[in-house]
Order: structure tokens, then sequence, then C-alpha cells
């Protein structure tokens, strides 16, 4: 969950909760609502997960990691904050391990039902199934493409891929779907279901039709910048433009009143201001991207004008496919030409204007 680079909180912005929850605690940040903290193994090291009471048992939104310290402070807060009352419901905003992680785990190991977008559930319990010993030959042609070094796609044969299988439990046939439009019941209230693109398809965010309740998921987030990125699955994608329209569509919708229950980081007001951000945030970085390739780069040289840092070690694969996909998107809208080198990977370079 790395992004772009973080925007200063300006007024507007507010944080009625200056501390999250402790470990195995809960807050209650509205009736019925209570919210936890999971940890992740990375430098973004927490995922926020929600439980609605819906009186003879829970809803809870997201879940953390399949990992044993995740089922272990799922299980004390089952015992614990949630009363033993049963999880019934666990409704996954988008299909990124650390939102499903566990959903099936809490399906077969303790009846709830999922309940998802269609292309969420999709793309999770395809990639679950999908599991690899060595990088596939699809995977090594789009690093070659970014402009990685082959002395790097050498080392990266040598390890053991990423599969969603490691940090996601099996996921078991069967979910229900939401889409855009659609009202769920959940603690106590009725919700408005809207979607938006860019950080991962068909993310739902779920709107109160009965107070200032926002749940928004990695869609709607303070002070990070959701990583929007392009795989080997679908290289011409462009998440950014996808993230731009979102925005602008939530935005006409949100109000300052609203509080947002996010992915990460603290519950906060402010939303107009917020998706304002977020979209200058990009339109800033392609701004500088585009200045950057007056001279012919590949996205693997492409760091510095978006991040304002160059960025190695672990974050660097999450940099790639966010800087292919600005790429992606100056090509989209005619900023920029793209052509292969000798090796194959794309030169990428400014239209003249």
């Amino acid at each position: 969950m790395s992004g772009l680079a973080p925007v200063i909180a300006q007024a507007g912005i507010r944080f009625p909760f200056d501390q999250p929850p402790a470990p195995g605690a809960v807050t209650r940040v509205a009736p019925g609502i209570l919210w936890a903290r999971l940890p992740l193994p990375m430098a973004l090291d927490h995922v926020n997960v929600y439980a609605l009471d819906d009186g003879d048992g829970w809803t809870v939104i997201d879940t953390g990691f399949a990992s044993k310290k995740a089922r272990a402070e799922w299980l004390a807060l089952m015992a614990g904050p949630l009363g033993g009352r049963p999880i019934k419901r666990v409704v996954v905003t988008h299909h990124h391990p650390d939102h499903v992680g566990l959903a099936g785990w809490l399906q077969s190991e303790h009846g709830a039902e999922l309940v998802t977008t269609r292309t969420a559930w999709l793309f999770a319990r395809m990639l679950t199934l999908d599991v690899h010993t060595a990088p596939m030959p699809q995977t090594v042609d789009y690093w070659r493409s970014a402009g990685l070094p082959e002395t790097v796609i050498a080392q990266r044969m040598e390890e053991k891929p990423f599969n969603f299988a490691d940090v996601v439990a099996p996921m078991p046939l069967g979910f229900t779907r939401i889409k855009e439009g659609d009202h769920i019941h959940m603690g106590g209230r009725e919700w408005l279901v809207r979607i938006g693109h860019g950080h991962a398809p068909e993310h739902a965010t779920f709107w109160s039709l009965d107070d200032d309740l926002v749940i928004g998921g990695d869609q709607l987030l303070p002070g990070i910048s959701a990583n929007l990125g392009v795989y080997a699955t679908e290289p011409d994608a462009d998440p950014v433009g996808e993230w731009l329209d979102s925005c602008e569509k939530l935005g006409a919708f949100a109000e300052d009143r609203h509080l947002v229950l996010p992915g990460h980081k603290l519950p906060f007001t402010g939303l107009p201001l917020r998706l304002r951000q977020m979209i200058e945030n990009h339109l800033s970085a392609l701004e500088r991207l585009e200045r950057h390739l007056e001279t012919p780069r590949t996205a693997n040289e492409c760091f510095l004008p978006l991040f304002k840092r160059e960025i190695e070690g672990p974050a660097h694969g999450m940099a790639l496919v966010e800087a292919v996909a600005h790429l992606n998107h100056l090509f989209r809208t005619g900023r920029v030409t793209r052509q292969r080198d000798a090796r194959g990977a794309w030169l990428w370079q400014a239209v003249s204007r």
C-alpha cells in the first residue's frame, strides 16, 4: 500500500480518534460499530477491520492476512469485545490479501456468509488457486518491458515468487454479490453501495443512509495514496484513469459531515477535500513525469518524479507497477509515445508541444 508522496493534512480534514485501538482491543466509533486493527508484516503494518452489531451476531468488514497471529487476534476479539456472539457475515471491500485474507477461514470455520463484489470474489478465488514455484514467462516479459536490468531479472528468477495463497486462506465456493446502487443492512443501518476502481477493480464503499458514516476501504484513505498498479495480467491497463474517474464520481456524494472509516490509518472527516487532494496528487505526479520524459526513459527510470525519491529494496516492486500505471495513463491520453528498445523495454517520451 505505498503510493505517491504523502499529502500533508490540511484544514478541513479532522481525526476524531487520535489513537488507534490497541492490539486485541476495539474502539467504538459509532453506536453498534467497533473498530479493531490487525497487524501486517510490511511497511504499512496494519489493516483496519470493523465489526457491526446485527443483534444476533456480527457483520465484519475486511479480515487481515491469513496468518497464525491474525487468526489468534480474531479468536481473541470474538471471545472478548464481540461477546461470544457469532460472526454471521464477512463483507470484503476488495480482493487484496490484507482485506480478504481470512474471509475463507471465517466462512469455513465460523459459518460466515461472504459478501463482496463479483470481480473481487473472482480475482481472490482465482489467485488463491494460481500457485507458482517460479516466475511466469509473462511476468518476466513484463519486467523486461518495464526496463528492469537483466541482472535483476536473473536474480528474481532464482527467488520464490509471491503467491496469493501464502497469505489468503482457501476460499470455498459461494458468495453473495453486491454491486453499484445496492442497499445492505448492517449494524442497524441501511447502507448504499458505491463502487470505485483504480486501486482494485470493483472496490466497494458503503454510505450510511441513516447517519454520517462511510466505510471507505482503500478507496478513501487519509494522508496516504493507495497504490495504483499495472501487472502482467493486464499490462496496458489504466488504473490511474479509473482512479481519477472514481474520485470525481464519489466526490459528487461526499460531504464534510461524513465520518470515513478507512482500511488504513485513522477515521477522518473532510472527505470532499481529501478526494480533491487525491486527484491533485496524481495530476501533479503526471505533470512531473511528463517533464521527466523529455528524454526517453523506461518505467524503471521514472521513480524520482513520481515519488520524489529513488526506490530500492522491498518497495521497488510496488513502485514499478505504479510507474507503469502512470506511463500508461500518459500514453492513453496522448501525452507520451513509446517504442521498444533492442531488448524489448518500452522507452517512453513526451510528445512535443
